[in-house]
């Protein structure tokens, strides 16, 4: 079933030797450009055809009520609301610490305040299809109000009844988004990204998606900001061996792989008669997943099973794949995630599965994917803040660095620069009060 690479015995680099994904086979710019177009140029119109078209459904009134919203979340179940109310208070107190304060620098009588400043109002993307999420809700919606956005857009693709989860709807609720569309795909980001008559543009726009998604986010960028760089298709490294049970490695790896095809899932080990073990308990797992064929088609097409001579080399095929989720569930883990350097996120030990991180440990669980760890990390509070500096400078500072900043900027070649510096050093004697 995992496609076997064998890198037992090699030495040397290892880019080039691992696949990765295609993406410029995958990404549909062209349709995703086309689709943009159409939104900005027809606003309401031309999301209700993309969503007949791409959803198979009508909506002539995208905006979910607010009435609606509060009937789903009097309408879940206690044990579930207990959940998310469990999952919600972990989530934000996570990132109520995370967030930035501002600090303060002074030299030479020269003061910078650097101030984190939420952005006005945030696009949050939650996925629909093949499962419902509404703890992306909270991954997303969650690190905004700690950084504290006051106005969050939810957008979410439409079942077949033309509808959003109500569990989806709950978890907008309890989480305070109040804005709350039935509009998925390119469109749902075109829409956050430039408006509608209907939609007032957001100024960052967050969540994970399938290809279409992460492209159309990518083709936005620059007209607003973009959290996480490539939070597409999901992914897993297992790095195990025998000090797990072979049955929780192959559930671990299951559990990424059921969000269906696109995403990745590998096994990394130097026992080969324990990569056996687990291949033969994933077959035997997935006859009693509801979700067997999807799962089936992700592991066929993009399950992989890495054999390597040692511990050391397992990492170095983490970092080379730049995982979304890492598990090290190995002895010694401890000491190997010390030299760990691309991964979204880690879990270790075995009693650490990604769904525990997926779910309620804290951090966002929208997570870089195909191998942009490499340079991005998990969605947080930074996501929905920038930094402004707010420089004082007295009449002592200014003298301190007048001249040094005058023979920069003409040896820039810019008058105007030297000439400010030049200017006050003149009011000064004059006896002139700036």
């Amino acid at each position: 079933m995992l496609r076997r690479i064998d890198l037992r015995g090699q030495e040397g680099l290892l880019n080039g030797v691992l696949p990765r994904p295609d993406l410029d086979s995958q990404v549909p710019t062209s349709a995703v450009r086309e689709i943009i177009s159409e939104v900005r140029k027809g606003g309401d119109a031309a999301i209700r055809e993309l969503t007949i078209k791409f959803d198979q459904v009508d909506i002539a009134t995208p905006r979910v009520s607010g009435i609606e919203l509060e009937r789903a979340w009097k309408s879940l179940e206690p044990e579930l609301a207990a959940a998310l109310k469990l999952a919600h208070s972990r989530i934000l107190y996570f990132h109520e610490q995370e967030a930035g304060k501002a600090h303060e620098v002074t030299q030479d009588e020269i003061k910078v305040t650097s101030m984190p400043q939420p952005v006005e109002r945030a696009g949050l993307y939650v996925p629909g299809g093949l499962a419902v999420y509404p703890s992306t809700v909270l991954m997303t919606a969650l690190p905004a109000k700690a950084a504290g956005v006051e106005e969050l857009v939810l957008c979410s693709p439409p079942n077949p009844s033309g509808e959003i989860d109500q569990v989806v709807l709950a978890a907008a609720y309890l989480c305070g988004v109040n804005e709350v569309y039935k509009i998925g795909g390119v469109q749902a980001v075109a829409a956050m990204a430039y408006g509608s008559e209907t939609i007032s543009p957001v100024d960052v726009i967050a969540g994970p998606g399938n290809i279409w998604v992460a492209t159309a986010k990518q083709e936005v960028a620059g007209t607003v900001g973009i959290a996480a760089a490539f939070a597409g298709p999901s992914e897993i490294v297992v790095v195990g061996d025998r000090s797990c049970p072979s049955t929780s490695t192959a559930i671990d790896l299951i559990l990424q792989a059921e969000h269906g095809p696109g995403g990745r899932a590998w096994l990394v080990t130097w026992d080969q008669e324990y990569a056996q073990e687990v291949e033969d308990a994933i077959e035997v797992i997935l006859e009693s997943s509801p979700r067997r064929s999807e799962t089936l088609e992700t592991l066929i097409e993009d399950g992989y099973l890495c054999l390597v001579d040692t511990p050391q080399q397992a990492i170095k095929v983490v970092n080379e794949i730049a995982p979304e989720h890492l598990q090290l569930m190995c002895e010694g883990a401890d000491v190997l995630v010390g030299d760990v350097r691309n991964a979204g996120a880690v879990f270790l030990g075995n009693w650490g599965p990604a769904s525990i991180g997926d779910y309620l440990a804290g951090p966002s669980h929208v997570l870089p994917t195909a191998g942009t760890a490499r340079f991005s990390g998990a969605l947080t509070v930074d996501d929905f803040q920038k930094r402004m500096h707010v420089v004082e400078v007295s009449k002592s500072g200014f003298d301190g660095v007048a001249n040094a900043v005058g023979l920069l900027a003409r040896a820039e070649g810019l008058w105007a620069h030297a000439a400010s510096v030049t200017e006050r050093e003149r009011w000064a004697e004059e006896g002139l009060q700036p």
